[in-house]
């Protein structure tokens, strides 16, 4: 470097001396007192550990308990269904096939205030659809299926309405769908086997 383009030094003043002296004095960076140094607890004490963990957990657990409630998926579809035709009314089909399909082929008349009898097709399967009004349960859909389906007895909260299976009186599974539990109750007497109520046996008179 040239002499003209060197940079040009200034002699230290009494502050650089005397702030370099206290620099000199000052402890090195790896001797630091141990109270200056930054302790870092532990990941399970960490706050933000803990809420990340116990939002996992909250999420698991509703995901869970969703699945255990979620109904079987021929159920979903009839409840899919259901949500579709619920404003529907009319007489698409005879009484009588559609009493023999619900069990009921020894009545000659459908339980209740019949609103809709059609057959329809849920998921690739011929099912007939019954929506009729009781009078002390409110109005009810019933789902009886042409074939042998594989459906197991089971009741449920789901899209904002009951559902409930239910065994026919000829040993096939229907689908009760209804708003109101007791609509349920009421429907199941009608559909479902006859309850069996014991005779009293009369008391001995001496």
């Amino acid at each position: 470097m040239t002499p003209e383009l060197r940079p040009r030094e200034f002699p230290d003043s009494d502050f650089d001396l005397r702030a370099r002296a206290e620099l000199s004095l000052a402890y090195p960076a790896d001797d630091a007192p141990p109270q200056l140094l930054r302790k870092t607890p532990p990941l399970l004490s960490r706050r933000g550990f803990q809420r990340s963990v116990l939002v996992l957990l909250l999420a698991g657990s509703g995901a869970g308990a969703v699945l255990a409630m979620r109904p079987p998926e021929l159920v979903r579809g009839a409840l899919e269904h259901e949500y579709f035709e619920r404003t529907l009314r009319g007489t698409f089909m005879a009484s009588a096939p559609l009493l023999q399909h619900l069990g009921l082929g020894g009545k000659q008349v459908v339980p209740g205030f019949p609103q809709l009898m059609r057959p329809c097709d849920i998921d690739g399967h011929l099912v007939y659809h019954l929506t009729t009004f009781f009078e002390k349960g409110g109005m009810v859909t019933v789902f009886a299926f042409d074939k042998v389906v594989a459906l197991q007895e089971g009741s449920g909260w789901w899209g904002n309405v009951h559902w409930k299976v239910i065994t026919s009186r000829d040993g096939k599974p229907l689908v009760l769908v209804a708003h109101k539990k007791q609509a349920l109750a009421v429907a199941q007497s009608q559909f479902g086997p006859p309850i069996d109520t014991p005779t009293p046996t009369p008391k001995e008179t001496r």
